[in-house]
This record gives structure tokens, sequence and C-alpha cells, in this order.
């Protein structure tokens, strides 16, 4: 597996020990619907966050969360939709990014919350 991939699915893991120890119930981990993939679905009352993990080995290049690009974000309206459709659910969504990246010998992570709006 490519480094990249390593890094990825390595903060995809810190990111769900992150959202549980705040409350999230996770609902499913790389939910994929025709193109998308919805990195993590987490449900805390009643608010479904659709949360895209970004991970960065450095910021040098830019923040994680500037790598989330106007495509990606339609393709994860579509998906949640299909979600929230398929499994007859009556909740908010909010579309969240969880930014990890690596400072000195330690990995960072943010939650941000109502990162972006459907369009």
């Amino acid at each position: 597996m490519a480094e990249h991939n390593e890094l990825g699915k390595f903060g995809e893991e810190l990111a769900v020990e992150f959202l549980q120890k705040n409350g999230y119930d996770i609902l499913e981990t790389n939910w994929t619907f025709q193109k998308a993939e919805i990195d993590i679905i987490a449900q805390k009352g009643n608010i479904l966050a659709v949360v895209e993990v970004k991970t960065r080995s450095s910021i040098e290049f830019g923040l994680p969360q500037d790598f989330v690009k106007p495509k990606k974000i339609q393709l994860l309206v579509k998906a949640v939709n299909e979600y929230t459709v398929s499994n007859d659910l009556d909740v908010e969504i909010r579309f969240d990014i969880v930014a990890i990246y690596k400072e000195d010998k330690a990995y960072k992570i943010e939650h941000i919350e109502d990162a972006f709006y459907h369009f």
C-alpha cells in the first residue's frame, strides 16, 4: 500500500477515536455510493455528521481542509442524500472536516463543524 494511503487510513482511525471521545456514534466508515465515498458518517443527537477526513504529514503546502474541492463536496451531498433516503432517516445533516496534520512529533486534530454547505 502506498505511504499516503497508509497515512489516510491512520488519519481516519484517529478521527473515529476523536469523534467517539466527543460523544458521536459512528454509523459507517468508508461508505460508498456510485463514485462518492464518505469517510465517516456519525451521529450525535439529531445531527448526522458527514465527515471528510484529511490527513497530511505536514502543512508545508497548505492546511488539510484546503484540499476539499467543490467536486468532492458535490459527491458527498449526492451520497448522503442516498444514505438518508435508503435508511429512512429524519435528521439534520451537517458536513464536517476532521483535519489532521503532523506538528513536531505529534498529530494535531481539528474538527471543523459545518465546514461547507451543499449547493
